[in-house]
């Protein structure tokens, strides 16, 4: 038998190796997730203690007891906490339908407001809002209905014997264009006040957001994040394509479907509470993988990407410019334009040298 250097057998020797580099990689994730759940927690805490009015951490978690007098409770308990609790499920929502979108159709642009998935959402919403009158739980509604019809349409419309990622892609980015075209047209029929709060919404805000947008997105998300994590089992075998994956004993379509309707729901009560707040699904994927390399798909460490970034970002979009209160949807643009543009120039070049 062949004998390492250190006089041990070589396959064992492997072996050692390989279950030293498997801990490795745990030990990393678990200390990723950690750390990006502490970032998000500390963000929101932040924002809790942080305002006008500065409250003291003391104060916060007397209102989290149920201790506070009456006005530290209004304050942070009916003003501060549902928009921080808000941003956390939000960047959630959107940071693990991300992941699972760019996985399945392997494409680093296969992100639900690039594809035509999020406007889909606000022109449902859109729709609602200024055709019918609709608003609150009906509004929000409209906005889950109108991205699983234009998540139905992209599909159907990719379908050629199987779903080819380029051009699902190619397809989500023109239905989402024809969506935005619809968009814009209610607009420019509605008054200019109905506009402009359109606008505001379309930009992604979490301005003035309350417990009536918390708590339906809390119901959707508690059925809909585990119906994505178990849908996931479907997802390394669909990355080897659909002939491996079905030699492999997968129910393709089952699959995909099971993981392209969880994702797009994720999408739609997540745009109902915030609006379709741009490029959080878009960048937080690829920064989750790059911190946990070797893992796959990285859900886990995508959601809690997607969840510390809009804490961060609608953090800095109250307080950033003193006096005035931003769409938080404006700040994640600022991360993630620069990003889409890098990603297309590098495409770019890889594209003439190859």
């Amino acid at each position: 038998m062949s004998t390492s250097l250190g006089g041990v057998p070589a396959p064992a020797g492997a072996a050692a190796a390989i279950g030293r580099l498997r801990r490795l990689r745990r030990a990393r994730f678990a200390a990723v997730c950690a750390a990006l759940a502490l970032v998000a927690l500390a963000a929101l805490v932040l924002s809790l203690t942080v305002g006008d009015i500065d409250v003291p951490l003391a104060d916060v978690l007397a209102v989290l007891t149920g201790r506070a007098d009456a006005g530290t409770w209004f304050i942070v308990g009916e003003l501060r906490l549902p928009r921080a609790l808000l941003a956390l499920l939000v960047g959630l929502c959107f940071g693990l339908s991300g992941a699972v979108f760019q996985s399945l159709l392997r494409n680093p642009l296969a992100s639900p407001d690039v594809i035509g998935v999020s406007s889909g959402a606000s022109a449902g919403a859109v729709l609602a809002s200024m055709a019918f009158g609709l608003s609150g739980l009906a509004m929000s509604g409209s906005a889950l209905v109108g991205a699983l019809l234009a998540g139905t349409l992209i599909y159907l419309l990719a379908w050629r014997d199987g779903v080819s990622g380029s051009r699902f892609v190619l397809i989500g980015i023109g239905v989402g264009t024809g969506l935005i075209s619809l968009r814009s047209y209610l607009m420019t029929r509605a008054e200019v006040t109905e506009a402009a709060n359109a606008f505001v919404w379309l930009t992604g805000s979490l301005n003035g957001r309350s417990w009536d947008q918390f708590r339906p997105l809390l119901g959707c998300a508690a059925v809909l994040v585990p119906l994505t994590l178990a849908a996931s089992r479907y997802l390394a075998p669909l990355q080897l394509g659909d002939d491996a994956a079905g030699g492999l004993g997968v129910r393709v379509e089952r699959g995909r479907l099971a993981l392209l309707a969880s994702a797009t729901a994720l999408v739609g009560v997540a745009t109902a509470a915030a609006g379709p707040i741009g490029f959080v699904a878009f960048v937080c994927p690829p920064i989750a993988r790059r911190l946990v390399p070797g893992q796959g798909a990285a859900l886990l460490p995508s959601a809690l990407t997607g969840a510390a970034l809009v804490c961060l970002a609608d953090l800095a979009a109250q307080h950033l410019l003193p006096g005035t209160q931003l769409p938080v949807g404006v700040v994640t643009s600022v991360i993630g334009a620069p990003y889409l543009l890098w990603l297309l120039a590098r495409a770019g070049r890889a594209g003439r040298s190859g």
